[in-house]
This record gives C-alpha cells, structure tokens and sequence, in this order.
C-alpha cells in the first residue's frame, strides 16, 4: 500500500528530507558554524556568505522531484518494515555542530 497520508507527505517525507540535506551538505553546515561560533554578535552580517552557500545547497535539494522520490521511496521502506514487525527504526542522531 504505497498511499500517504496528509501527515506522511506534508510532514514525515520533508522531515527525512531535511536530514538528508543536511548530510549531503555537511561541508557548509560545517563552515557556518565556524563562521558563526567565531565571529560571535556580528555573525548576522560577517557570515552571510556561509548562510548563503547553506541555504543554496539545502534549497537544491528541498527543490528536487527525484531526491523527493528518493525519501519517499525511504519513508514507504520503513513504514512496510515498521507494519510487517511493530518496531520502530531507531533513528540515529547527528551531532549538534553538524
């Protein structure tokens, strides 16, 4: 059964989308922290440039029709193996600077 709920297609899909974006683009999330962490107070207008690059990389992927279909494809994988066991997949958390 590959229908999605409201909450599966407006929620959970983006949800592994951002995570994975967050993976692909890793190098500037890296980098914007640095930035951030040491320019302090002024990080709002000295690392702009970070924030940029960032925000390009995410919304590159956030964009794409077929990463969309790659977490959907992800998200209905887990759901069947969720169904067919009653256990949730843990999920494993990044680290806080990434």
């Amino acid at each position: 059964d590959s229908k999605l709920r409201h909450v599966e297609k407006d929620v959970l899909i983006p949800q592994i989308m951002r995570e994975k974006a967050k993976e692909l683009c890793s190098d500037k999330v890296q980098a914007f922290t640095k930035c951030c962490k040491e320019t302090g107070l002024l990080m709002v207008v000295k690392c702009r440039p970070e924030n940029t690059a960032l925000k390009d990389c995410l919304v590159s992927y956030y964009q794409d029709p077929a990463f969309y279909e790659e977490c959907k494809a992800e998200y209905l994988k887990q759901r069947e193996e969720y169904r067919a066991t009653g256990i949730k997949k843990i999920k494993k958390k990044l680290p806080s600077n990434v």
